[in-house]
């Protein structure tokens, strides 16, 4: 009688591991109830919107407008319910095909700096060597026409007044052309350029061009300023349009962005205007 395996040996592993884990969001919710937060405690503490925590707890990320933002508030809200939110990324980066490898940042369009402002004409030295000529000419005429010279040198004096009022001219006012000027002149006419900046604090932004290709996928810190240029079309998302600043085509745009809030822009060469 030979000895062998029993049937039963020979079946396949089953690894339950992946039916046990708990989903993101999930996670992210049973956290929160333990904490004893409600829905709105974390929209506040987090400025994550409602609508988007809901829609995390219960593990759709799509209104988070992508893998980086999606990231990005699973952190701030398992920071927020005391979770570790290393896990938590690596999760969703299993679940969601893993972290896409860098963009490299593709050739961008640089806008001409803006120049220094003009100085104007300096009046204070053209007032002191207008000074300066009337004393050397009241001099010459003392030392050559004697005391008819004095006489000269009187009228000279006289006439000396008016012209220094003259030279003392008030300055003309400053007309330094606007920041914004240097750029609409740099900006062609036949693309469109896009000058993101990150004025009142950091956020996440991405552009792509009228292909879809990724132009930048990252976060701009406070200060920072990227410029983007196409033939026909720039797309933007914004992860805190609040903190951003754009001009379009050399123009600034006036909005009224709320800090926190996501924005997705498209802009063409007929802009300002919103695409």
């Amino acid at each position: 009688m030979s000895i062998g395996n029993y049937p039963e040996d020979e079946r396949p592993f089953h690894d339950v591991s992946e039916e046990s884990r708990v989903p993101v969001g999930r996670a992210l919710q049973q956290a929160r109830i333990a904490a004893g937060l409600t829905v709105d405690d974390v929209s506040s503490a987090t400025r994550v919107r409602i609508a988007i925590v809901h829609a995390i707890e219960a593990d759709d990320f799509a209104s988070c407008g992508g893998d980086v933002y999606a990231r990005g508030h699973i952190r701030t809200l398992a920071r927020a319910v005391h979770l570790d939110p290393a896990p938590l990324v690596a999760q969703y980066d299993a679940e969601h095909g893993g972290r896409p490898a860098p963009t490299p940042t593709a050739p961008l369009f640089e806008a001409e700096r803006i120049r220094p402002e003009r100085r104007g004409p300096n009046w204070t030295a053209a007032m002191v060597a207008a000074i300066v000529a009337v004393i050397g000419f009241v001099g010459f005429t003392a030392v050559k026409g004697g005391d008819s010279g004095n006489d000269a040198k009187a009228q000279v004096a006289e006439g000396a007044t008016p012209a220094t009022s003259k030279s003392a001219a008030p300055k003309p006012a400053d007309r330094t052309p606007a920041p914004s000027d240097s750029a609409i002149a740099a900006a062609p006419q036949d693309k469109v350029t896009v000058q993101v900046s990150a004025v009142d604090g950091r956020s996440w932004i991405s552009a792509k061009d009228h292909n879809g290709r990724m132009l930048f996928d990252g976060l701009l810190e406070k200060g920072d300023s990227k410029t983007f240029q196409d033939g026909s079309k720039i797309n933007l998302i914004l992860g805190d349009a609040g903190a951003i600043q754009l001009y379009v085509n050399g123009k600034k745009i006036q909005d009224d962005f709320q800090p926190g809030a996501v924005e997705r822009l498209t802009y063409t060469k007929g802009d300002p205007e919103v695409g």
